[in-house]
């Protein structure tokens, strides 16, 4: 197995080679390879869609997104090399996150969030009580 680097200066093993994933009967023929890179757009156009319209509704959004984009993957250069760095992006911010500083920093942003936002609350229920300003008395 040999390596080559990618654009970020990391080195990528070449049995993870970029491109077509259609099987070896459709790659034979160029007009049933176009028909096959369509469909797997089309597929995964409507994943990432979905996934679009799952955002502000409850439900896995970014998980459709990202499925989508491994659809998309199967077939286009593009998608492959947009993944790998997502990829990297996460493992990133996991390793991050396992840091004690910035775990002891966010534990104190977040604590301070919540003060806050019960201070907030407190204030509002000393000033109206438990009715609401527009309901009528």
């Amino acid at each position: 197995m040999t390596a080559e680097s990618d654009e970020s200066g990391g080195v990528v093993a070449k049995d993870s080679r970029l491109g077509s994933r259609a099987p070896a009967f459709v790659k034979k023929s160029a007009p049933l390879h176009q028909i096959w890179r369509v469909g797997v757009f089309v597929v995964g156009l409507a994943v990432v869609a979905g996934g679009v319209l799952l955002l502000p509704l409850p439900g896995p959004g970014w998980v459709v997104i990202f499925g989508g984009m491994a659809i998309w993957a199967t077939e286009f250069v593009w998608a492959q090399r947009v993944l790998r760095w997502t990829r990297r992006k996460v493992a990133d911010a996991a390793r991050a996150a396992l840091d004690p500083r910035v775990r002891r920093r966010n534990l104190l942003l977040t604590a301070a969030g919540v003060i806050a936002l019960a201070g907030l609350a407190g204030c509002y229920l000393w000033q109206y009580g438990l009715d609401t300003p527009w309901a009528d008395s």
